[in-house]
């Protein structure tokens, strides 16, 4: 059985269709590969990681260490536990507050956590990495 001319051409158009089509693909995964080098997407990853984990260390000395000093000195009130309540609780209706204690608590555990990431960065001079040498 021979193809006719039309046959032919149409077999031709879809293999250069396919090509194309890979083609397409292979551009797409050689520029997310040159995405992921140029934007250090992978020294991001690594910093966040990193991040995550120094927060979770700061709120455990924020938690066990610095507010029982706030504990001592406000003679054993629990940050946590102070509010301003601007409505009482009531039967038809549950109280209203501000939880100021739980903000300043955040606050505290936010700038420990900076404090804290800078001076990792600071000892270990890791600002210093991705400046570019002249």
């Amino acid at each position: 059985m021979v193809k006719s001319e039309k046959a032919i051409r149409a077999d031709e158009d879809r293999k250069i269709a396919a090509a194309a089509r890979l083609k397409g693909v292979a551009s797409h995964g050689s520029g997310f590969m040159s995405f992921v080098r140029e934007q250090g997407v992978v020294g991001l990853a690594v910093g966040l990681a990193i991040g995550t984990a120094a927060g979770a260390s700061v709120k455990v000395i924020v938690d066990e260490f610095i507010s029982p000093i706030v504990a001592l000195l406000t003679r054993g009130v629990d940050l946590n536990s102070l509010k301003w309540v601007i409505l009482e609780k009531t039967a038809d209706q549950p109280e209203v507050a501000i939880g100021w204690g739980a903000i300043l608590s955040s606050v505290i555990t936010l700038l420990a956590t900076a404090f804290v990431i800078y001076q990792l960065v600071h000892i270990a001079k890791l600002d210093r990495i991705d400046k570019k040498k002249d």
